[in-house]
């Protein structure tokens, strides 16, 4: 997360071949964390900041609805921590 010179958040993702091997999964895993950046960017929360989120480790299928959670959380503790 880092502060941009724009007047909106802008979002980057990295899921690669190596965390995910399945595209679907890829893909998958890329639109939960896209939906909660666009959640939070409506709620004002997100301005003005760049962010880049990149998969350290898998997402088993069963953690696939905790993502979202577990990253707006991420999300609201990051803003907290540089606002």
């Amino acid at each position: 997360m880092k502060p941009n010179e724009f007047e909106y958040a802008r979002l980057g993702l990295i899921v690669s071949k190596r965390i995910e091997r399945f595209a679907v999964k890829r893909n998958k895993i890329k639109r939960i964390l896209r939906d909660v950046f666009r959640r939070n960017r409506f709620n004002d929360q997100t301005i003005k900041m760049d962010w880049v989120i990149r998969l350290r480790r898998p997402v088993p299928r069963s953690e696939l609805k905790k993502l979202a959670t577990e990253t707006q959380l991420l999300m609201l503790q990051l803003q907290q921590c540089h606002g």
